[in-house]
């Protein structure tokens, strides 16, 4: 499988988009300052299946590293992943923000 998904940022509608086997995967999102707040992760259960969860939401969170934007995951799947893989993302929360 292929680890780096690729993302859209639809700007329009407020979400990070994926196509995966044709199905669409997104993560939508709202953006105050200098913050993005996940909100909802979309995806079917037969892609979570097939392990494309975590390298989606891997690959959103790898895009928002690069516009140097500090992340609050209020969605749940987002904040578990976080949480699971916290070394290597805990520098993209705001200060003084656990998960």
């Amino acid at each position: 499988m292929n680890p780096q998904l690729s993302v859209n940022d639809n700007e329009f509608l407020r979400q990070f988009e994926s196509e995966i086997e044709g199905e669409l995967a997104k993560i939508e999102y709202s953006q105050q300052d200098r913050k993005i707040f996940l909100t909802k992760l979309e995806m079917s259960d037969s892609l979570k299946e097939k392990g494309y969860l975590e390298p989606f939401i891997e690959s959103v969170l790898d895009l928002i590293k690069e516009r140097e934007i500090r992340v609050m995951p209020t969605s749940p799947a987002v904040a578990k992943f976080m949480r699971k893989h916290r070394r290597k993302y805990k520098d993209m929360l705001p200060v003084g923000i656990n998960i």
